[in-house]
């Protein structure tokens, strides 16, 4: 378990949470702020990992809600992502509770540092999309049809699933790649679809990790009082912040915390 922490470190695991929130209005990436914030408060990484999961449904859940128009039309597609989506979430939280929090603090390092590579790698793989004709940022132009499901794309998913289970940061990028190659072309909707499979993915998590002994109960509230105050916060300024430079500071301090991580070991 974490060591007891004082007021002061809640304080700070509040801002961090308030900040992570904040900029996952604005640009995403929120858990690259938070979890390396929570170990240099002296957090034990696979504790910190149970934590921002828990912490993270508020914002999600109000995620969804902002995105339902979007979803209209594909409603019986995505209940259809949400199976694999639920079921490799369940898979990823029963093999975190399963390893050992010595193997976790091994792995811990590679899992940042890849989640920081599919952090920078969204904007490129964005434009590509853009450009091959896969995107359409009209939201008042809807596709000609929903695609299907084909047994890849959910096979797909369901190792999303079991990688967002487990750590989590960087999912959304993998979703909205298979998206787009699915012939999903309107942004809105694949960033409904995108944070509905997100929503599945931490629900089975968060759910798992509630009855074992992972979650810091005190933790994890304070980090979703925070996120929620500035997501809310965000959402109100975010157009008066330049996105790139968020991203850039983002992305740097991933790899940092990566490389710290692997140098401390």
């Amino acid at each position: 378990m974490t060591e007891q922490l004082d007021a002061g470190r809640y304080a700070l695991i509040l801002l961090a949470a308030f900040a992570g929130g904040a900029v996952n209005s604005i640009a995403g990436g929120g858990t690259l702020l938070t979890f390396p914030a929570l170990l240099g408060l002296g957090v034990r990484p696979i504790i910190a990992n149970a934590a921002g999961t828990v912490a993270l449904w508020p914002g999600q859940l109000a995620s969804i809600w902002g995105y339902r128009n979007a979803l209209a039309g594909s409603r019986a597609w995505a209940k259809r992502w949400a199976i694999p989506s639920t079921l490799g979430g369940l898979t990823g939280a029963l093999l975190l509770l399963v390893t050992p929090p010595e193997r976790f603090e091994v792995i811990v390092p590679w899992l940042v540092l890849a989640a920081t590579v599919l952090f920078a790698a969204q904007k490129p793989v964005m434009r590509w999309l853009g450009r091959s004709g896969h995107l359409q940022e009209d939201s008042s132009a809807p596709e000609a049809r929903t695609p299907r499901t084909p047994f890849g794309a959910l096979a797909y998913q369901f190792a999303v699933g079991i990688y967002g289970g487990y750590f989590g940061a960087g999912i959304g990028i993998l979703m909205l790649a298979v998206l787009g190659y699915l012939g999903f072309s309107n942004i809105h909707r694949m960033n409904g679809l995108k944070n509905w499979g997100g929503l599945c993915i931490n629900a089975a998590a968060a759910v798992t990790f509630a009855f074992s002994s992972l979650v810091h109960w005190p933790v994890a509230l304070t980090m979703a009082l925070g996120s929620i105050a500035g997501g809310y916060t965000a959402a109100r300024t975010a157009q008066r912040v330049p996105q790139k430079l968020v991203r850039q500071a983002i992305t740097l301090i991933g790899f940092a915390c990566g490389v710290w991580l692997l140098l401390d070991d």
